[in-house]
């Protein structure tokens, strides 16, 4: 029997919250590869993370570059698309696209109307710390939608790789409107799963007796860890990093996914 071919991905985007934007662990994970994955695609890897830096002076991690796809940027600034294109300062320094989704604030309620409807997406109780990573991955996905139908061939191999609750909205966005695009969902512990840690009870060892909805509920985070489970369920391919929290997640988002 012959073994199925694997094919190659022609472009990669990376999304994540932590791309130019040290808060945790993802952005370790994702700048020690990036070299790599650098060597590999060279141009056609592209990071999308979020414009958010207010400190004074130059951005310690970003540095623009207006020479970069000149038209794809002049098509992002026609959709009303606000981005900034250049290098990460990291080893092996990636493409990046920072995402300005601060004038979704003012649509906010339509866009999450909207997921409401096609998702079941419950954004009710999401406070600001879950609406303004929502709304970064829903511009996020339409910067990559915007590459897609005016830089990609019907031939091109696309993945959009998308880490974390944060950027989920951008994975449902692109099943939406680009579903040839390969979506990946990579979670490094669930929503859910961190809280419940986060109080001091035992996760795994109780892990059988929890109800995710009822622990996202009592826990204040119960919008996130909607996202995080329907992002869960729509990826093309869910992964996660272990086999402790492929348990986790198998349990808490109702998927068990690969492990990286």
């Amino acid at each position: 029997m012959e073994k199925p071919s694997i094919k190659q991905p022609d472009y990669l985007f990376e999304v994540s919250w932590e791309v130019c934007n040290k808060v945790g662990g993802i952005h370790t994970v994702l700048s020690t590869k990036a070299a790599l994955v650098e060597r590999k695609f060279l141009e056609k890897y592209i990071c999308i993370g979020p414009d958010v830096w207010k400190g004074s002076g130059t951005h310690p991690e970003f540095v623009e570059d207006k020479t970069l796809f000149k038209l794809w940027r002049q098509q992002m600034e026609q959709m009303g698309l606000k981005t900034k294109i250049g290098r990460w300062r990291i080893n092996g320094n990636p493409i990046v696209v920072l995402v300005d989704f601060t004038p979704y604030f003012f649509e906010r309620n339509e866009v999450f109307k909207h997921f409401w409807i096609n998702y079941k997406l419950d954004s009710l109780y999401g406070q600001w710390d879950y609406i303004e990573p929502a709304l970064f991955g829903f511009a996020a996905g339409k910067v990559i939608e915007c590459f897609y139908w005016n830089h990609i061939n019907s031939t091109d191999n696309v993945v959009a790789h998308f880490h974390e609750w944060m950027t989920g909205t951008g994975l449902l966005y692109l099943n939406e409107h680009i579903p040839q695009v390969a979506t990946v969902f990579t979670t490094h512990a669930s929503v859910t799963g961190r809280a419940i840690a986060g109080k001091g009870l035992a996760l795994y060892q109780n892990l059988d007796t929890y109800i995710p909805e009822q622990q996202a509920k009592e826990s204040n985070v119960f919008s996130k860890h909607s996202l995080e489970r329907i992002t869960a369920e729509n990826a093309d391919c869910f992964t996660t990093v272990s086999w402790v929290t492929a348990t986790e997640c198998a349990k808490m988002l109702g998927r068990v996914p690969f492990l990286l």
